[in-house]
């Protein structure tokens, strides 16, 4: 017995030792991930933050998923055919699926799926990504056919989204909201959740019961990070594998010390500043080309803002709707060439040194957003144009965007789906409030309205692109620059591939061995 207390006493003492980090550091078997925020929530149909999302994506999968390059490929679904209107789509699922818990289910979990989503209690915030969607209905045991309103060519990717993923109904019949609660949690996808510390660590362990057997690595650990410079460091230290964002002024750095690990990426973002079009002066496209004419939109990108951001004289980043943004003729002129035409738009409009052109430039607070407007306000000087400054926090600029208080104010857009419909929807005149600068546009929303109702892919992206066109014609919105994504990623790590969505499933990353 003596012998007994003096082992529990030494394996005690050794335990008290155990630095406690060891278990959420990177290892032979786990890869740590460093996210940009804590976890708001785990139900999937209740979530609508990055950080969250991308758990969820780890632990549910839908009728389909992402793959490594962010496009959409079968998960539940081994197949689909779709009808020639493009109206009908008939998802046929796998053979035997379960849950982790070896809860069978099928094609009959789907439409309750969709209920939930749309039920009032559950207050899913992604529910108007799915408003397309007229019914869903199981047409046989292993068959899901969907019906829309309009065709969709990227339904695929929307039944990607965690929110539309096999939760398990079952449990939440039981426990309600408790289901979260449990651990590990039932889940569909290739890892389920086994621990969660609050503002520490998630740690999320194989799927036994997965559909497509062992997932690669056998933990994947999520730690929030929102001091970007913070995780930076803790990389370079070894002690993360891939980190979801470091600062934009450390991105030359890298690319001169680190180029294999870091990435920067173009992403579904574009940066803008929106014209109120409603009243004067920009109810005169002849004034909002004018000041368009005069940006220097490469010099604002590189040396005002940083990180790799791309000029953007368009709506849709790069490889939407082709290889090359769109850009108005007159984006490769000369500056002086610019100018001079500015300068007799302006005068058009009536503007001039008799009468030179006044606005306020709002901003809600932020150093990137002052750089920004104290950047154009200087490159409208030369045109005569006397452009103030005025700030303010998030909440109040967007409400007064809503109101429609201002006169040109910072603004943007980061899409939910990769899809340029996405974009282009903001600004026609049936988002009301939402459609910050008033365009209102009949040829634009003729457009629009007939790419959403076109099936044939090809012919749909032809007439998007023909509604960026008149878009930039009529200039309601002043682009900057579109968006990247800076991400870190350890060399230990195969399986990444950079694309514009940046998603990354854990399940398509591996350890190098």
């Amino acid at each position: 017995m003596r012998y007994i207390a003096l082992l529990c006493t030494f394996m005690l003492l050794l335990s008290c030792d155990k630095d406690p980090a060891a278990d959420t550091a990177p290892g032979p078997d786990q890869i740590i991930r460093l996210s940009d925020s804590e976890i708001k929530g785990l139900d999937p149909q209740k979530i609508s933050d990055l950080s969250s999302l991308r758990v969820a994506a780890d632990q549910f999968e839908g009728l389909t998923r992402l793959d490594a390059s962010g496009q959409a490929e079968p998960g539940l679904a081994k197949h689909w055919q779709i009808a020639p209107d493009g109206l009908t789509w008939t998802f046929a699922l796998r053979d035997d699926l379960k849950f982790s818990d070896r809860t069978s289910f099928d094609a009959a979990l789907f439409p309750a799926l969709l209920d939930r989503l749309r039920a009032s209690e559950t207050a899913a915030p992604a529910t108007a990504l799915f408003a397309n969607i007229l019914a869903v209905h199981a047409t046989g045991k292993n068959s899901v056919t969907i019906s829309l309103a309009s065709p969709d060519p990227s339904l695929p990717a929307l039944l990607a989204h965690p929110a539309m993923a096999a939760i398990p109904l079952h449990r939440i019949r039981e426990t309600g909201d408790q289901w979260t609660s449990d651990r590990p949690m039932i889940a569909s996808g290739p890892y389920r959740l086994s621990e969660w510390k609050l503002n520490d660590h998630a740690r999320l362990v194989r799927n036994p019961a997965w559909h497509d057997g062992k997932a690669p690595t056998a933990a994947i650990i999520w730690k929030p990070m929102e001091d970007s410079l913070a995780a930076l460091r803790l990389f370079l230290s070894g002690g993360a594998d891939i980190a979801a964002d470091y600062p934009a002024s450390r991105h030359q750095w890298l690319k001169d010390n680190h180029p294999a690990t870091a990435h920067s990426v173009p992403y579904l973002g574009s940066y803008y500043f929106a014209f109120n079009t409603r009243s004067p002066p920009f109810d005169d496209r002849r004034v909002r080309t004018a000041l368009s004419m005069a940006v220097e939109r490469a010099w604002i990108a590189d040396k005002v803002i940083g990180g790799g951001n791309i000029p953007a004289w368009g709506l849709l980043p790069p490889g939407l709707t082709g290889s090359k943004p769109a850009r108005p003729i007159w984006a490769d002129w000369p500056r002086e060439k610019r100018l001079q035409k500015a300068r007799a738009l302006l005068a058009q409009a009536g503007y001039g040194p008799d009468n030179p052109l006044r606005f306020e430039i709002r901003f809600n607070s932020s150093a990137e957003h002052r750089r920004a407007s104290v950047a154009l306000a200087a490159m409208w000087k030369p045109l005569g144009v006397e452009a103030s400054l005025f700030n303010s926090e998030a909440a109040l600029h967007f409400a007064a965007l809503r109101r429609h208080e201002f006169a040109l104010a910072r603004s943007g857009w980061i899409a939910d789906l990769p899809t340029p419909e996405n974009f282009l929807l903001v600004h026609q005149q049936a988002n009301g409030a939402g459609n910050y600068s008033g365009y209102a546009s009949a040829a634009y929303d003729r457009i629009l309205a007939q790419a959403i109702a076109e099936p044939d892919p090809q012919q749909r992206q032809k007439l998007m692109r023909e509604a960026e066109a008149q878009l930039i014609a009529d200039m309601p919105i002043l682009p900057l620059y579109y968006y990247v994504t800076r991400s870190l990623v350890a060399e230990r790590i195969a399986g990444w591939e950079d694309n514009i969505s940046n998603v990354h499933p854990s399940r398509t990353l591996r350890i190098r061995r």
